[in-house]
């Protein structure tokens, strides 16, 4: 019944992203605490890919973990990579498994004294964000159930992760489109007023405003507040007064 607890609020923790400090480090560095305690794990790891496609280490549950999971992307082989480039989960039971499977990293796995190992891509349908790692100092079989709440773990956190990824980047947006909003209104209010002060159409008012604002490598909306602001140059008034090319 304790599992059922500590699994039950590891999934609740993992699915809250949603907060103004969200701190990527610190989520996925939960996320492998809770692996290794829920599942009885040694240690665990886990990377991300970056924008460049490059999987990084971003979290391990100890220095050791940390120092092999580096030595893993020196070697360009391992379950992290496997388990990212194949989007499915992998295992070796033991050194032999583990030897026949990665070879080069098979030897720094054995120094460090674990015997066995497990990894689950991050994944999101079709979407591989990286993978999770777990390591063991015994070469007792992996059972079904753990293998299954690892991937769940993954999958919870995965998710957590792209969800506040679109968020921000919808957030980012929305601050944009409101900027530009803002900026089309002082716009439409510079015009106005030049349109009136020089006896002209909003039209040619407007024209005559961007290309100032071009001519000099200014933004159009700088170039209406300072108007609005009456901070512009004398120099700037007379070249707006100039009748566009036609």
């Amino acid at each position: 019944m304790y599992r059922e607890q500590r699994l039950s609020q590891a999934f609740v923790e993992l699915a809250d992203t949603l907060v103004d400090d969200f701190d990527v480090v610190d989520f996925m560095t939960l996320l492998t605490e809770r692996c290794v305690e829920l599942l009885g794990a040694t240690d665990g790891g886990l990377m991300l890919v970056d924008p460049h496609g490059e999987l990084r280490v971003v979290a391990s549950s100890s220095e050791q973990m940390r120092t092999l999971e580096l030595l893993e992307l020196q070697s360009s082989e391992g379950p992290c990579l496997d388990a990212f480039r194949t989007a499915d989960a992998v295992a070796a039971n033991d050194l032999d498994a583990v030897a026949r499977c990665w070879p080069s990293f098979a030897i720094h796995v054995q120094l460090a004294g674990y015997r066995s190992i497990y990894a689950v891509p991050m994944r999101l349908r079709a979407t591989v964000i990286g993978a999770l790692n777990l390591f063991n100092t015994d070469q007792a079989p992996w059972d079904d159930e753990d293998l299954k709440i690892a991937q769940a773990l993954a999958g919870v956190a995965t998710i957590g992760l792209l969800h506040h990824r679109a968020m921000h980047d919808s957030l980012l947006l929305s601050t944009q489109l409101q900027t530009a909003l803002n900026s089309r209104v002082t716009i439409e209010q510079a015009k106005g007023l030049l349109a009136e002060r020089l006896d002209i159409d909003t039209e040619d008012a407007f024209e005559r405003l961007r290309l100032y604002a071009r001519s000099h490598s200014l933004l159009l909306a700088r170039v209406a507040s300072d108007l609005l602001a009456a901070a512009l140059p004398t120099a700037a008034m007379d070249e707006l007064r100039r009748p566009r090319a036609r």
